[in-house]
């Protein structure tokens, strides 16, 4: 069963809206965005802090389990036009598992 990992640059809204999308396929039983294990450096205390210039789109990553190829293939393809459309990036990791 492939493991497809995203990871999403873009507003939350969007976010939700890819989610819900993968959770309308055929097939696809698990969807998780899975926590943010990355300490964020920034010092509450900088005259810079909570300024427009220092946020940027969050990142969000999300695992997918797929019963098949095909139907990862076709999570691709509708997560990339879909964040085509909403102005996000995505970026595909595949499981590591070796399918020889």
């Amino acid at each position: 069963m492939p493991m497809l990992r995203i990871r999403i640059t873009g507003e939350d809204d969007t976010v939700r809206g890819i989610m819900n999308l993968l959770q309308s396929l055929d097939g696809i039983e698990h969807v998780e965005e899975v926590a943010d294990l990355m300490p964020h450096m920034d010092d509450d205390d900088s005259s810079s802090a909570g300024l427009a210039e220092e946020r940027g789109p969050n990142m969000h990553e999300i695992e997918i389990d797929a019963p098949n190829e095909s139907t990862a293939r076709k999570v691709r393809e509708a997560v990339t036009e879909l964040a085509y459309q909403l102005g996000a990036i995505v970026e595909f990791e595949d499981d590591e598992e070796d399918t020889r």
